[in-house]
């Protein structure tokens, strides 16, 4: 027995050594322009470990952030503390929780395993010390090294992804332990201990991220398989020990959807998006989610929303409903069944019926659907590794069995390894986009860093961009003034000033802002202007500094 635990343990840290290796380049990647200066470089409410601090992560909702996540803004408080504006300290921090989390999983699957070898004799009952460990890292690979995981992981604001999973994760192996203990007369305190520990992990899960509040009903897949725990004498008892989970996730739930529908909330209105709309929208996010799952290829930083809507979306619905239909009345097999249902519940929190901008997937929305998935995987390719030993030609089958999951392993290393490298800077990551699915704001945000890094002729080249979109697609005065500012503050510092003016020129015809005369004023100025230059820096006033949208 010392010996299996011994093996588990190991395994584990292996699985997330492994994961530490794939994802140690990010180590020396940049901070981004998309949510980490609000997160993080702008914020002065992280700038000290004290009580100021938690009072603004327990009692503050910033706009940019537009859910409750106490425990995201201490644990950057802790980074900043230790390793001040170095990006490489928080990407440190996201890279060795999810490697904790990796670890997690494969101690899941080890409980998950076991408890259906005790309880049915249906279920793979894995017996040889051989190649147990083997199956137990490649659950926790699966998860770990999938490319699904990078924007989890590489993306310093997505830190609410793993730390929420590494309380979520931590909240479903104590409640393993605790239904392990509880079967034994002999283990009741310790059933108990494990029990309360699963309960204030859940909570501290909410405090990351309230993704798992879906969790309770996770649980109660789980109870009917593969724990095997809905009979009827039992059922009851269940349900009452499932009852603080619930009070906690449905309070977390009601505070959740009560921040996003204020009126800074995020939630997007009903009249904006029907519920046929919502519903299709859904489906074919779950769709792409096991496209990608499958084959994870073309992920991007950001996938928006089709509009008008495509009739695309509707088939793929169409198929997702009907394997919906399909389950719901065999629900056979159980282990698929009970897979998808792991899969789907956590989903549900942020599929379009819950819609909060113009993402209609992301990446990072499957980092805690995919974990029991991950387990069922490997857990029906170890059955059928078990199973061919009565088959003709077993040897052969076996080979190729463990030749497909190395190669898939190797592949998605291969795929996750590259796509880091998106997430290097905000030219990396906008060029990403751009190329794939190019819009307004990653020409914007692209242009920004390049006049950060002086890359002032590429600036003007995607502002110009962004101007011609605006314009064409009819865009508010206020985006298209903006642009207009922006890309005259690059043709100045680029040196063209005669183009800056005209530019500042239009910004003003929109709105007479004292800071676009200012600017204006200087680029006249050095143009040999001089009387109009101080004629706008007189109507400047004291406005000084950078142009800001406004």
């Amino acid at each position: 027995m010392e010996y299996r635990k011994t093996t588990i343990v190991l395994t584990s840290i292996a699985t997330g050594l492994v994961c530490m290796l794939v994802f140690v380049r990010a180590l020396s990647f940049d901070f981004l322009n998309y949510d980490d200066m609000d997160f993080v470089l702008y914020n002065p409410n992280i700038r000290n470990l004290d009580m100021d601090m938690l009072s603004y992560a327990f009692t503050t909702v910033p706009p940019f952030s537009g859910i409750w996540t106490p425990l995201v803004w201490a644990s950057f408080a802790v980074d900043y503390h230790f390793w001040g504006l170095n990006p490489l300290g928080y990407h440190l921090t996201n890279i060795l929780i999810h490697a904790v989390n990796a670890s997690l999983v494969v101690l899941i699957a080890d409980k998950l395993f076991m408890a259906k070898s005790e309880f049915s004799e249906t279920f793979l009952t894995i017996s040889s010390r051989r190649y147990y460990p083997a199956v137990l890292l490649a659950a926790g690979l699966l998860f770990g090294i999938h490319p699904l995981r990078v924007e989890s992981v590489v993306w310093i604001s997505e830190r609410k992804d793993v730390l929420n999973g590494i309380f979520a994760l931590g909240s479903i192996l104590f409640y393993l332990l605790y239904v392990e203990s509880n079967a034994s007369l002999l283990k009741k305190s310790m059933a108990r201990r494990c029990y309360f520990i699963s309960l204030l992990l859940l909570l501290f899960s909410f405090m990351a991220k309230p993704i798992s509040v879906v969790i309770p009903v996770i649980l109660l897949v789980l109870d009917w398989y593969p724990l095997n725990r809905l009979g009827r004498a039992t059922m009851r008892s269940i349900l009452i020990e499932k009852i603080p989970y619930f009070v906690l996730s449905m309070a977390m739930t009601s505070l959740t959807l009560y921040i996003a529908s204020s009126e800074n909330g995020m939630l997007v209105s009903t009249s904006l998006l029907s519920f046929g709309q919502r519903l299709v929208i859904s489906g074919n996010a779950i769709f792409e989610y096991i496209r990608f799952i499958v084959y994870p290829v073309t992920i991007l930083p950001t996938h928006l929303l089709a509009t008008p809507i495509p009739f695309s979306y509707t088939l793929k619905t169409t198929v997702i409903f009907v394997v919906f239909i399909y389950f719901a009345i065999t629900r056979k097999p159980s282990w698929l069944f009970a897979a998808w249902l792991c899969f789907i519940i956590p989903l549900l929190p942020v599929l379009a019926f819950f819609q909060t901008n113009s993402v209609a997937f992301a990446a990072r929305y499957t980092y805690l659907p995919s974990v029991i998935p991950s387990i069922a995987v490997i857990a029906i390719i170890s059955a059928v590794y078990e199973k061919s030993t009565i088959w003709r030609y077993n040897r052969y089958i076996r080979e190729f069995l463990t030749s497909i999951l190395i190669a898939v392993l190797l592949f998605h290393g291969l795929l996750t390894t590259r796509l880091i490298g998106v997430w290097k800077n905000s030219e990396t990551f906008w060029t990403r986009q751009i190329t794939y699915q190019p819009y307004d704001k990653a020409y914007f945000l692209r242009a920004g860093f390049y006049l950060y890094d002086g890359n002032y002729a590429a600036a003007i080249q995607d502002y110009t961009v962004c101007i011609e979109i605006a314009l064409q697609e009819n865009l508010d005065p206020v985006t298209v003034k903006n642009l207009y500012a922006y890309r005259g503050d690059a043709f100045s510092k680029a040196g063209r000033y005669l183009e800056a003016v005209r530019d500042f020129s239009t910004a003003i015809n929109f709105s007479p802002d004292p800071l676009y005369f200012y600017h204006r004023g200087l680029a006249l100025a050095s143009l040999g202007r001089k009387e109009e230059a101080e004629r706008d820096l007189t109507r400047a006033g004291s406005a000084r500094g950078a142009i800001v949208w406004k």
